[in-house]
């Protein structure tokens, strides 16, 4: 494992931070597959994204976890921008990065992510044509959820609030008065509306994976790209990549996961479901990831 830094080539004034796998007996000489790891909107390398990798890693790939820009150890102003557009660029930025590196193979580049990173990475798929496989775990598109709701019962329109919201924080923000912030998950246990989102609570804000460079809240200006935002935007045209689902058969958050399913044009998808899971225990749950994993990794060796 090793920690490093690079210019983000979407944008050169922004560092990237993020740590690289290598799989056991790892020999500078040859080429290996290389799978980048997103994390979840609110995340860090260091949480879930990075666990990912590092199981990732043991099963012959070289791994990169990183921080999005604007967050974690990655640079950026205003922090914790959670504009789904650099997000997704990101991920090619990752890439791009990927390919200077000589025990990169480039014909074999993988990307998969958790939550919002892999609805990130679904939406670099469809853009990028270097992602040769994805992989997604407790998917969400950012977009449908916020303005759609955990349950999807929340017609768009009624989301144009979120819009207002979006527009008043900026104009607030420009004015020179503190950042104005939002939650991207509950921060205090009692602000849950159900069991799910509590432990999304407990994950972020407990010794479960609280971690120091994760505040868990976005800036609010981040609404005016989230609410309009869709991650499976032209899937059905060309997300054309071999597509590997993974989701509890308990998650709220199963809709969107579904809805990807139904709209990438790829003929080679799958969906594996973790009987008794949940949206949260794929984070971190010991068994949960096992299995996961145990999909995740056959299916990037033979379909890149």
């Amino acid at each position: 494992m090793k920690k490093v830094t690079f210019p983000n080539s979407n944008n050169t004034t922004i560092t990237m931070a993020a740590v690289i796998n290598y799989p056991e007996g790892f020999d500078g000489s040859q080429q290996y597959p290389a799978i980048v790891v997103s994390h979840p909107g609110g995340g860090v390398k260091e949480q879930t994204a990075g666990t990912y990798a590092a199981k990732l890693a043991e099963e012959g790939f070289v791994t990169i976890a990183y921080d999005a820009s604007y967050q974690g150890e990655s640079t950026g102003e205003p922090r914790q921008l959670e504009n789904p557009h650099i997000r997704t660029e990101d991920v090619s930025a990752v890439i791009d990065y990927l390919t200077t590196l000589p025990y990169v193979n480039k014909a074999r580049i993988g990307a998969m992510g958790i939550c919002a990173g892999a609805g990130y990475t679904a939406n670099a798929a469809i853009n990028d044509r270097r992602i040769k496989a994805v992989g997604t775990v407790s998917m969400v598109n950012i977009g449908q959820m916020f303005r759609n709701g955990w349950d999807n019962n929340v017609k768009d329109r009624d989301a144009i609030p979120y819009l207002q919201a979006g527009s008043d924080a900026r104009t607030s923000d420009a004015s020179g008065a503190e950042i104005v912030t939002i939650p991207m998950a509950p921060l205090n246990e009692a602000d849950a509306p159900n069991e799910e989102l509590r432990q999304a609570w407990e994950y972020y804000h407990t010794d479960r994976a609280e971690y120091c460079t994760a505040p868990g809240f976005a800036t609010a200006r981040s609404l005016n790209q989230i609410i309009t935002y869709d991650a499976f935007h032209k899937a059905e045209a060309f997300l054309t990549q071999p597509l590997q689902t993974i989701v509890g058969s308990e998650a709220g958050s199963k809709w969107m996961s579904d809805n990807l399913m139904e709209r990438a044009t790829t003929t080679d998808k799958n969906m594996h479901i973790v009987n008794g899971a949940n949206h949260m225990s794929l984070y971190d749950g010991e068994a949960e990831i096992s299995e996961a994993v145990g999909v995740l990794a056959p299916f990037f060796q033979s379909k890149m």
